[in-house]
C-alpha cells in the first residue's frame, strides 16, 4: 500500500530525534522501532541527506557519517536543529488548546478514562503555559451521529457487554448485528466502532454516524482484540487483501490526494504527469462513488466492466435529475 506523506514525515522526524538521543544504531535496529523495511530506512536516511534549514547549502543539510552508513550502521552528526525543543509561540498554542479541547469532546477520548486523562493533563498544563489568550477560547465540536448511539456504545465499553446493532453500510444496506465493541477510534473526519462482529465472524469497524440504533444486551463480550493498537486503516487494506477484485486508476496530476488518503497497493508515476493506483475492491459502490466523486481526474480505469459500472451508475443519476 502506498505510504502517506504525513506518516513518513512523522518517522523521518522520529529518526532524527532517536538518532540524537540514542547515538549510532544499527539500520536493521532502526527499522525495526519504526516498523519498516531496512531498505526503507536507508531510503529515509537519503531523503534526509538532503534535507536542512533555508539556504541548502552542504553546511545547511542534516548530515551522517556515510562510512558508518555503509558498514550498516546510522550515525548523525548534524541534527540541523532538528533536536532542539519546541518552543511554540501564542499562535501555535492557542491552536493546540484549541485542538486539545476539541478531542476531549471526541467519542473515543470521551470513551476512554486513560486517554481522556492523558488529554486533560496536556490541555492543563498548556493552556497555564499560555495565559489570557487560552482562557479567552472556546470550542464546540457537534455530535458525531446520534446520541444515543454513542451513550449505548460507551456504556458497552465501560461495562464489558456485547451491542446489538442495526447499522448501514456505504452501499445503503440496513443489517442488524451483534458485535463486542472492542475500542472506539477517531480518524480523519469521522468516528468508529471496532469490534468482534458476530454475523460475519471477525473483526469489524462501523462508522458511528451509520449505526442507525444501538441497544447493549446483557450478555458479556466474549472476545478480546489481539493487539493493543487498533488502525482503521491497516483494517481496511487487511480486509481488502482478501478481496481478488483489482482495479487500476490512472488519475491526472490534481487527484494525487487520493494516493496518499485511500489504501492503495501500488502508485506509479507517468511521463505526462499523471499517475496510476492499483487498488482491490471490496466494496464496488465504494468505488464508484470515489470515481464519480472525481470524474474531471479519471483518465481510464481497468478493467472495463468497472468503468461500464461507472458509467452506468452516472447514467442512472442524471436520469434520475431528468438530464439524460
Amino acid at each position: 500500500m502506498a505510504e502517506r506523506a504525513d506518516d513518513r514525515l512523522v518517522r523521518l522526524l522520529g529518526i532524527v530525534a532517536f538518532l540524537d538521543g540514542a547515538g549510532p544504531v544499527r539500520v536493521e535496529e532502526l527499522a525495526e522501532r519504526f516498523a519498516v523495511t531496512p531498505e526503507r530506512i536507508r531510503q529515509d536516511i537519503d531523503a534526509l541527506w538532503v534535507s536542512g534549514t533555508p539556504g541548502y547549502m552542504p553546511d545547511d543539510l542534516i548530515d551522517f557519517d556515510a562510512y558508518s552508513l555503509e558498514a550498516g550502521l546510522v550515525s548523525l552528526t548534524q541534527g540541523r536543529g532538528l533536536t532542539r525543543p519546541l518552543r511554540l509561540g501564542t499562535r501555535e498554542a492557542v491552536a493546540l488548546v484549541a485542538a486539545l479541547r476539541a478531542m476531549s469532546t471526541t467519542p473515543a477520548v470521551m470513551a476512554d478514562p486513560g486517554r481522556a486523562a492523558v488529554v486533560a493533563s496536556a490541555l492543563e498544563k498548556l493552556t497555564a503555559a499560555t495565559g489570557e489568550a487560552a482562557a479567552a477560547l472556546d470550542v464546540r465540536l457537534g455530535g458525531d451521529g446520534d446520541p444515543a448511539v454513542l451513550g449505548a456504545v460507551t456504556r458497552a465499553l465501560a461495562t464489558g457487554r456485547r451491542l446489538r446493532l442495526r447499522y448501514v453500510d456505504a452501499a445503503d444496506v440496513t443489517s442488524r448485528r451483534d458485535v463486542d465493541p472492542w475500542r472506539l477510534v477517531t480518524q480523519s473526519d469521522a468516528t468508529y466502532l471496532v469490534g468482534w462482529c458476530h454475523r460475519a465472524a471477525g473483526r469489524r469497524t462501523f462508522r458511528l454516524d451509520r449505526v442507525l440504533g444501538a441497544d447493549v444486551l446483557a450478555e458479556a463480550v466474549s472476545t478480546r482484540p489481539e493487539g493493543a493498537v487498533v488502525d482503521v486503516f491497516a483494517q481496511v487494506a487487511s480486509e481488502a487483501s482478501r478481496s481478488p477484485r483489482v482495479a487500476t486508476l490512472r488519475l491526472a496530476s490534481t487527484a494525487r490526494w487520493i494516493a496518499e488518503e485511500v489504501p492503495v497497493e501500488s502508485v506509479r508515476d507517468l511521463p505526462d504527469g499523471s499517475f496510476e493506483v492499483r487498488l482491490r475492491v471490496t466494496n464496488p459502490a465504494w468505488l464508484q462513488r470515489l470515481l464519480l466523486t472525481n470524474a474531471p481526474h479519471v483518465l481510464s480505469v481497468e478493467p472495463a466492466d468497472v468503468a461500464r459500472d461507472v458509467a452506468a451508475a452516472a447514467v442512472d443519476a442524471l436520469a434520475a435529475y431528468g438530464e439524460s
